[in-house]
């Protein structure tokens, strides 16, 4: 735990009480609480939270877990028991937000829905987040981020054409839903404090769906299609329609994404790389002549990539005003000088499973105020670490009400 508070910060002060499991309303209450937040995390007593065995690789916490959980508390709680179900009344009552992530429906079985928390916190801002929403034919059917990811049109675009459609390496889907959550959250609060009158229950519940936060991501997709006739395709690390915009092998085996598909910087480009007839082409002055003729003009640049070390060429396409970077590797990200400048990557003893904490560093804050990424106060807590101080602290639980809540009785 370090020493740094939550003082100053723009959510000082709000508290929000998270229901949430995996990725997608973790994420919300990640965001919140990176910028203030007292966000209290409930968890499923013994096994806590399943993100917790996520990509474990020793140690009995994952990093991934102390990553999408940092600045947050965490506290046990049976909601199948009568205690923890009025443990979370009671919570919801002193809190400004609650999120939560299980299927709909369930909230509503334990007597934790919209009513029963607008009875005891008629202020709250309920964010909901669910595979498909909370209505509509489809709401009560499971779904995870992969899912939504191809509903909502995501899958049919990633990967290459000859190839079946492929999966970007994070859970990009539930993050999205989870910057959706976070945004709901503030919004609702921006509502009650703006409203003269208390807005209604159905105006504090806000519904993010993981196939619509994916779909709602996929720019003109749909209106080209119902405009056009256009079904987009895949097309490997380049962007349909714009040329010449890839990744590129260097003369060392390192690889580069040079963007060279702006008019105005094509041109430039194309002289970089030793080839002025490219440059002056009259059918290749717009994007839609480039696309025509992306291999060609895609084998040029790499003829000229691999000529060079990956170093030499990201020189020369910045002294030339070429947008370009290297495809950076866990590695790469942790020595990056302009990561560094701005405290992107933060360190924490954590254990690892070994015999003494490790020194890890963890992503920094988005986004950056003041110039320099807001300090992390702390990385996820060990399962129910805070329960004691929130149940008793907080609530004036005793002992033996906290034990029933927590289901340590059970």
């Amino acid at each position: 735990m370090s020493d740094v508070t939550a003082d100053g910060l723009p959510l000082s002060g709000v508290r929000v009480l998270e229901l949430g499991n995996y990725i997608a309303a973790p994420t919300a209450g990640r965001l919140l609480a990176d910028f203030g937040a007292d966000v209290i995390k409930v968890e499923r007593p013994r096994t806590g939270d399943e993100l917790r065995n996520w990509r474990l690789y020793a140690g009995d916490t994952s990093m991934l877990y102390r990553t999408l959980n940092r600045s947050k508390r965490s506290i046990t709680l049976d909601l199948r028991s009568d205690a923890g179900r009025q443990a979370v009344l009671d919570l919801a009552a002193r809190s400004d937000v609650v999120l939560e992530n299980f299927r709909p429906g369930t909230l509503e079985k334990w007597g934790l829905g919209p009513a029963e928390l607008d009875a005891v916190n008629p202020d709250v801002v309920l964010v909901r987040i669910s595979a498909f929403g909370q209505t509509g034919p489809l709401a009560s059917r499971p779904g995870f981020a992969a899912v939504a990811e191809a509903m909502g049109g995501l899958r049919a675009l990633v990967g290459e054409e000859d190839r079946p459609p492929s999966r970007t390496g994070v859970s990009i889907g539930d993050s999205i839903a989870g910057l959706y959550g976070a945004f709901s959250a503030v919004m609702g609060l921006y509502q009650r404090e703006s409203s003269a009158d208390r807005p209604p229950l159905n105006r504090r519940s806000m519904d993010v769906a993981l196939n619509e936060a994916v779909f709602s991501m996929m720019e003109s997709l749909v209106p080209d299609h119902l405009a056009y006739g256009v079904e987009r395709r895949r097309v490997g690390g380049r962007m349909e329609g714009i040329a010449p915009s890839n990744a590129y092998v260097c003369g060392d085996g390192g690889s580069v994404v040079i963007a060279g598909n702006s008019d105005s910087i094509y041109g430039r480009f194309m002289q970089v790389i030793g080839r002025p007839d490219l440059a002056e082409a009259p059918d290749l002055t717009s994007n839609a002549g480039r696309w025509a003729r992306r291999d060609e003009l895609d084998g040029a640049i790499e003829t000229w990539t691999r000529s060079l070390p990956r170093d030499r060429v990201l020189t020369e396409l910045e002294t030339a005003g070429v947008p370009a970077g290297p495809i950076h590797s866990a590695a790469d990200i942790v020595a990056d000088e302009q990561f560094r400048a701005r405290d992107m990557v933060q360190y924490f003893d954590v254990d690892t499973g070994g015999e003494v904490p490790a020194r890890v560093g963890f992503p920094g804050i988005v986004p950056v105020l003041d110039g320099r990424s807001v300090p992390v106060r702390h990385v996820g807590p060990d399962l129910g670490a805070d329960t004691e101080d929130v149940l008793g602290g907080l609530l004036g639980y005793p002992a033996e009400t906290i034990r029933a809540a927590a289901g340590e009785d059970s």
